[in-house]
């Protein structure tokens, strides 16, 4: 693990797998740090593999970043840093919508897309406030209950109480800053524009179980991308990569597997 100065913050960052593979990135979503991706990523040995904590999240610093403008902006620099000159990005929830703001930033940066359980635009803006003035007023463990629900299948909660209790505890120990600013970015962020204007092959995932971003937003999702496909994670809820790491990382290395490989994508010299 280390820390990379990228776009002005401090971001942690696991940078594993041999420097000249093919590149997957991994994104998170609100409320987790990197660790979510701790049953999927070992699925990929024979790639690079870089996952980090957003800014406001885990171990990354946490100034700033109230929009999906600045998380891509974070990451292409992070990238650059780190000498990938393209990648394949997997991005849950708003690090799906962080992917699509890369994908308008810096598309050469992008060789293939995958975005989980997230769409062009989640949730309202008054629901967005709502939960903003809730942990304003009452801190981030004030709604990790509820957050459970819909993070997880009834299912899940009852078969994996651990790995719940895990998930609860990573939330409310989410810094309160951090986790206000990226509801602002989903409350603000519309991605539609950047979605119409992806040229690169895309998948679409969505847990069959997810009440935050349902099957029917994100297949709204892949219809407005040109040329994307969805496919269901059958059973999941929000977070498949917890949930259904099996699943989520068999439909990943199928889809990045398919025509043109990725190649050597790593910067050198």
């Amino acid at each position: 693990m280390d820390a990379v100065k990228a776009n002005g913050i401090v971001l942690h960052v696991e940078d594993r797998g041999p420097r000249d593979a093919p590149t997957l990135v991994f994104i998170n979503s609100v409320g987790t740090d990197f660790r979510i991706w701790d049953a999927v990523v070992p699925r990929f040995p024979e790639y690079r593999t870089l996952r980090y904590d957003k800014r406001g999240h885990g171990l990354s610093g946490s100034e700033g970043g109230d929009s999906i403008e600045t998380h891509a902006a974070d990451l292409a620099a992070l990238l650059d840093a780190r000498g990938i000159r393209r990648a394949a990005v997997v991005g849950l929830s708003i690090g799906g919508m962080i992917a699509l703001g890369l994908t308008k930033l810096r598309p050469e940066l992008v060789g293939r897309l995958l975005l989980c359980d997230t769409a062009h635009r989640i949730g309202t803006a008054e629901a967005w406030q709502q939960r903003i003035a809730a942990v304003e007023a009452n801190g981030v463990a004030s709604i990790a209950e509820a957050t459970m629900e819909r993070w997880f299948s009834p299912e899940f909660r009852a078969r994996q109480p651990d790995l719940v209790a895990a998930a609860r505890t990573m939330l409310s120990r989410t810094p309160v800053d951090g986790y206000i600013r990226a509801c602002a970015a989903l409350r603000d962020g519309d991605l539609t524009a950047a979605a119409k204007g992806v040229a690169v092959p895309t998948l679409c995932l969505c847990g069959t179980a997810d009440i935050a971003t349902t099957p029917e937003l994100v297949r709204s999702l892949a219809a407005l991308i040109p040329g994307a496909r969805y496919r269901d994670i059958p059973g999941a809820g929000h977070i498949p990569c917890v949930e259904a790491p099996e699943a989520l990382a068999g439909l990943i290395r199928d889809f990045i597997g398919e025509g043109t490989p990725l190649g050597n994508e790593a910067a050198h010299g």
